[in-house]
This record gives structure tokens, C-alpha cells and sequence, in this order.
């Protein structure tokens, strides 16, 4: 055999090897990582079914499903998950949204789908299909089998939970028969790539021994010829095509170089904007204790400048003699996590302060400090407390208003029986039963009230201009002023305030709190009306000279019958909050006694609502019964 021939052969040979194991190893990962990234979607959709599965299903002792009849509460859970828009609109988007995926359905505990993506099959016995587990998990061999053997749907599975109590599970199919449209392209790409390699290989392999055992003169000359093109000689066409090659892969390696410049640009312009967006303030730590990255809301609770923090240690940054130093610095040098707790930063605020330390295979890699406002987290807890406070005093309410309402209904309808009676008998009991009578109709219409204020409300949400609806609030309430010599002051924008309300609510909603300014100030005074935007929220100000609310009383304000007026029925203030709520706005007050006070109710801009007026109905009737 000649020694060109094996020169060829040998170098065909290693090409061929280093090919084969290249394109065994892009194949193992690219196919792994295909099957993996099934998974993750199908895990995704289980969860995102799951959550919304559990907020669909509403404590069921509420309800007046019997929870102690098994098949009831079958039926009304799925019921409820039957009828929830969003559940089913995910239901409806997975097959369609993620290629990968078969189909997926909710189960009760006997196999039957309450829930599928495929109509026909709701309400029957779905049988068991393999676990997903059993083909992520194999090999690189037995992967590849199962997904070219004949077709077949495998399961990611998960329990549903409700109310704590498993009903059932939720199951997302994959299709063995997508993954494969997946891989098939790709992986006849690298057969081919692989086949093309080879056979460049063997094409260089001959010109190189070609090269190397042509005549030592042309050897000579070749070297002459490049030494001379290295020189600058611009002459040898095919030195300078060598040369054109190299230059354009380095020019293409330059784009590359670029356009990868560009991309982590692009990147961390996003995560900058994020971590600028957010309320809590965020610090990356790397293995070192250096902080490579800080939210802007970090500044508020460290009196420091993002620019100022990055890239510097943690020593550098927290001292150990204020309280949260020490506590930090402690963690850092001991490693160990801080569980949430309440601390004084370095400019005197009270903040809520976590430390994770995070770790891959075992090993330390950074840690992440996470501190929150206290004061905002305690707000957003009060207002929860009082939100349940009021869903409880209307469930109450609800039951003894139904009581006194037959009980009055059946005294006016004998007393009118009785004034009859004793006007033939004695003419001069009629004022005294006239008086009763007043009585009576003034109790049932207090009881209206509440019956009005616990009933669920359907919103019939509409575009509206929020100066118009406090033009007729003002109208509303003029008389009232007037007869207390107050004067109503308006600062309003010129342009218009687009809002997306239950204009009669929002109406009496601010009503409410403009009589309550009103009666603040007996002796007469100025209240003043202004409206401004917030970013994604417009803000009403409704601010009196009245006496002000005592502090000892301010967190009852908006507690159903809390009252601090002689005649008030202490409704109006919690019928404010819940209808704030329905509309996903909020409601709070600053009060200086003696000096007045000052209620804010802010609403969502009408342009920025991502909602439609029937969903926001729709889920503000599902709040209030539940």
C-alpha cells in the first residue's frame, strides 16, 4: 500500500472518529435537552392548571354543596371548574400553544376527566399512560428508541389539591410523534453535516499528502511563494483565496463577536429595567461576598446609589455596628441563611430583611438579600384583616337582616289590621299607631340598607371620564354644603380621566366620603376636591378642615358600623372600601386632629386595564359570594 494511500486513510480515519463522536455527543445533548425541555413545558402547564384549578374552586363549606356527600362535592367542584374562564381558556390554548404537548385533562379520584382538551372525552374514564419519567430518564439509546419506536403519548402528572384535600390529578400527555417532527429535521441535518465532514476530510487528506510528498522543489517554491505573499507580494491566485478565506471566517467570527456584544446589551438593559420596576430591594452577592447586582429600591432603604453598591464587598458596604450590619456581616462570614425579620437600616427605617445563600451541587456560588418595606407589608396585611373583617360582618348581617325582615313584615301587616280594630273603638289611639308605624318602616328600611350593602353586586363596568363623575358628585352633594356653609373646591385636570367603572358606584362610592368631609366641618369651612395621575393609577383627594379622626379609633374607620356620629350608620366608609375593591382600586386617609383630613381612592388609568368590563363583573360577583 502505497504511503500516500495510508496517509489518506489515516487522517479519513481520525476525521471520521473525531465526526462520529462529535456528532454523538451533539446528538445525546440536543436530544436530551429536547426531551427535557418537554418536560419542563408539560410541568409548567401542570402547575399553571393546578393554580388555577385551586383558584377556581372556592371553600365549598361556603357553598351549599353538602361537603359531606362525596359525589355533591364532586359535582360542585366541577362545576366550578367547568365554568372558571380562565382555567378553560388555558385548556384551551395548550394544544395549539406548545407543540410538544398531546393534549391534557383534570381528573377526579376516579379516573373520570372533569376537564379535557378534548370535549368529548369530559365525564369518561381516562386510562393511565406511561410516565413521562421513565423516557426523560433513560439513556441516550433508549430515548431514541421510544421516540421512533411506534407512536405513543406519555404523562406528566400531578395531584390537584383543593382546600388542602387531594380530588384528583392533573395530567398534560406528550406525544412522542411531536417530539420526533421536532428532532428529524435536525437530526438529519447532522447525518448530513457528518457525511459532508467526512468527506472534506478525505478530499484534504489526499491534497495534503499530496502536499507533503510532492517534490522537495515544489515544496520549496510553495514556501517561497507564501513567504513572499506574507511579504506583501500580491501575486499567486490561489494564496490569495487561501487568504480570503481566512479573512472572511475572521470577519464572520467579527459579526459574531458583535452581534453577541449586542445581544448582552440588549440583556441587561432588560434586567436593569426590572430590577428598577421592583418594590422589594434585591442584592446578588457572588461567592466573594462582591454584589454584582442591586434593584433601584435598595437606595431607599440604604441611602446609597446603585452605582456606588456594585462591585463592592459586603464589608465595604454594611457596618457591624448598626443592627443590620452586624447581623449581615455575621451571616456572611458564618454562611448561614436569615430567615425574614424585622430590622432598622442605616437611615432609620424599618425594613423586613432575608439572606439566602445559594448553592449548585453542593457548592457556595452567591447569596441573595432581599429587604422589604415594613411598614408597606403591615399596610397590605391590615388591609386584608379588614377585607375579612367586613366579608364577615356581611355574612352575619345577611343572616339577621333575612331574620328581621319576617318578623316586621308580619307586625305592620297586624298593626294595620289593629289600627282598623281601635278606630271604631276608640279614634284617639290612631296618632299613637301612626307613630308605631313610622317606627316600624324606619327599621325596615335600616335593615334595607344592609340587605343592599351584603347583596353580591354585578358591576356593569363602561368607559367613563372621572371628572364628569365628580361633577355630579359635587352636584350630589351641594345642598348638604350649602345648609353647612361649606364651600366646594375642585382641582381637576383640564384634559380627561379615563376610568373603567360602575359609574353609579364610583358615584356613590365618593359621595359617601364627600358628605362625611362635609359633616366634618359644622361650623363651615373649604373641601377640596383634586384628581392627578400616578403612573397606571389616578388619584382622587378629598380633603376637609374638620376636626379630624382620633388616632385611637383611625384603623376602624372602614369597619362595618363603626361610627363616631351621633346619627351614623357606619356603613358609608365600608361601602366605599368594597367598592374600591371591586374595582382593584384602593382607599386610605391621612388625619391630623384638628387640622382635617385627607382620603385618597385611586383607580386603575382606563387605557392600562388589561381586563374587559364582563370579566371584571364576572370576578368581582365570584368575590363577594365567596
Amino acid at each position: 500500500m502505497r504511503r500516500r494511500t495510508k496517509i489518506v486513510l489515516a487522517i479519513t480515519f481520525m476525521v471520521a472518529a473525531l465526526v462520529t463522536s462529535t456528532s454523538y455527543i451533539f446528538i445525546s445533548q440536543m436530544l436530551r435537552q429536547r426531551v427535557a425541555t418537554a418536560h419542563d413545558t408539560a410541568m409548567y402547564l401542570t402547575s399553571q392548571l393546578a393554580y388555577l384549578s385551586s383558584n377556581a374552586a372556592p371553600d365549598l363549606t361556603s357553598t351549599r354543596v353538602d361537603t359531606n356527600n362525596p359525589e355533591a362535592v364532586r359535582r360542585g367542584v366541577a362545576y366550578y371548574l367547568g365554568t372558571d374562564r380562565d382555567l378553560n381558556t388555558m385548556l384551551d390554548s395548550v394544544v395549539g400553544s406548545w407543540p410538544t404537548i398531546y393534549d391534557a385533562t383534570i381528573l377526579d379520584l376516579d379516573g373520570k376527566a372533569i376537564l379535557h382538551t378534548d370535549p368529548n372525552l369530559v365525564g369518561k374514564k381516562i386510562a393511565d399512560r406511561p410516565d413521562f419519567a421513565s423516557l426523560e430518564k433513560g439513556g441516550f439509546r433508549r430515548q431514541l428508541r421510544m421516540i421512533y419506536n411506534p407512536p405513543a403519548v406519555y404523562e406528566v402528572r400531578m395531584p390537584l389539591l383543593l382546600n388542602g384535600t387531594v380530588f384528583g390529578d392533573i395530567r398534560v400527555g406528550v406525544s412522542t410523534v411531536f417530539l420526533r417532527n421536532e428532532l428529524t429535521p435536525q437530526l438529519k441535518r447532522a447525518v448530513k453535516l457528518s457525511g459532508l465532514a467526512i468527506l472534506c476530510s478525505l478530499l484534504l487528506a489526499a491534497m495534503l499528502a499530496h502536499v507533503a510528498l510532492g517534490p522537495l522543489e515544489h515544496i520549496s517554491r510553495s514556501l517561497d511563494r507564501m513567504t513572499m505573499a506574507h511579504g506583501g507580494d500580491t501575486n499567486g491566485g490561489g494564496e490569495r483565496d487561501e487568504y480570503g478565506q481566512v479573512t472572511e471566517k475572521i470577519a464572520h467570527l467579527g459579526r459574531q463577536m458583535r452581534d453577541a456584544r449586542e445581544i448582552f446589551s440588549a440583556l441587561k438593559d432588560n434586567v436593569d429595567q426590572i430590577m428598577s420596576s421592583l418594590q422589594d430591594g434585591l442584592m446578588l452577592f457572588t461567592r466573594d461576598s462582591k454584589v454584582v447586582l442591586v434593584s433601584a429600591s435598595v437606595e431607599r432603604f440604604l441611602g446609597r446609589s446603585r452605582r456606588e453598591l456594585l462591585g463592592r464587598n459586603a464589608k465595604d458596604i454594611f457596618s457591624a455596628e448598626s443592627p443590620l450590619g452586624a447581623l449581615l456581616l455575621d451571616a456572611f462570614r458564618l454562611h448561614h441563611n436569615i430567615e425574614q425579620r424585622e430590622m432598622e437600616s442605616t437611615n432609620g427605617r424599618r425594613v423586613e430583611v432575608s439572606l439566602d445563600f445559594i448553592h449548585e451541587r453542593g457548592t457556595q456560588i452567591g447569596a441573595l438579600l432581599t429587604m422589604r418595606d415594613a411598614e408597606s407589608a403591615r399596610r397590605i396585611e391590615d388591609e386584608i384583616e379588614l377585607s375579612r373583617r367586613i366579608s364577615a360582618s356581611g355574612r352575619v348581617t345577611r343572616g339577621v337582616a333575612h331574620e328581621v325582615k319576617n318578623p316586621i313584615n308580619a307586625i305592620v301587616l297586624h298593626l294595620q289590621l289593629l289600627r282598623n280594630k281601635l278606630q271604631e273603638i276608640d279614634p284617639d289611639t290612631g296618632r299613637h299607631v301612626d307613630i308605631i308605624d313610622n317606627e316600624i318602616h324606619r327599621l325596615d328600611r335600616v335593615v334595607q340598607i344592609l340587605v343592599d350593602f351584603t347583596r353580591p353586586r354585578e358591576l356593569h363596568i363602561e368607559d367613563a371620564d372621572l371628572k364628569l363623575i365628580l361633577d355630579e358628585v359635587v352636584l350630589l352633594a351641594s345642598p348638604d354644603a350649602a345648609q353647612h356653609g361649606v364651600r366646594v373646591m375642585r382641582q381637576l385636570p383640564p384634559e380627561a380621566i379615563p376610568v373603567k367603572v360602575d359609574i353609579d358606584l364610583i358615584k356613590q362610592a365618593m359621595l359617601n366620603v364627600v358628605i362625611n368631609g362635609v359633616q366634618a366641618m359644622p361650623a363651615g369651612g373649604t373641601l377640596t376636591i383634586a384628581a392627578h395621575r400616578d403612573e397606571d393609577t389616578v388619584v382622587t383627594e378629598i380633603r376637609d378642615e374638620g376636626t379630624g379622626i382620633p388616632a385611637a379609633v383611625q384603623e376602624k374607620v372602614f369597619e362595618l358600623y363603626f361610627t363616631t356620629k351621633k346619627a351614623g350608620s357606619g356603613i358609608g366608609l365600608a361601602q366605599t372600601y368594597q367598592i374600591m375593591q371591586w374595582h382593584y382600586g384602593a382607599v386610605d386617609f391621612e388625619s391630623q386632629e384638628g387640622k382635617g383630613t385627607t382620603f385618597r381612592l385611586r383607580l386603575p388609568i382606563g387605557e392600562t386595564r388589561p381586563a374587559t368590563a364582563e370579566d371584571i363583573a364576572s370576578d368581582a360577583v365570584f368575590a363577594r359570594k365567596n
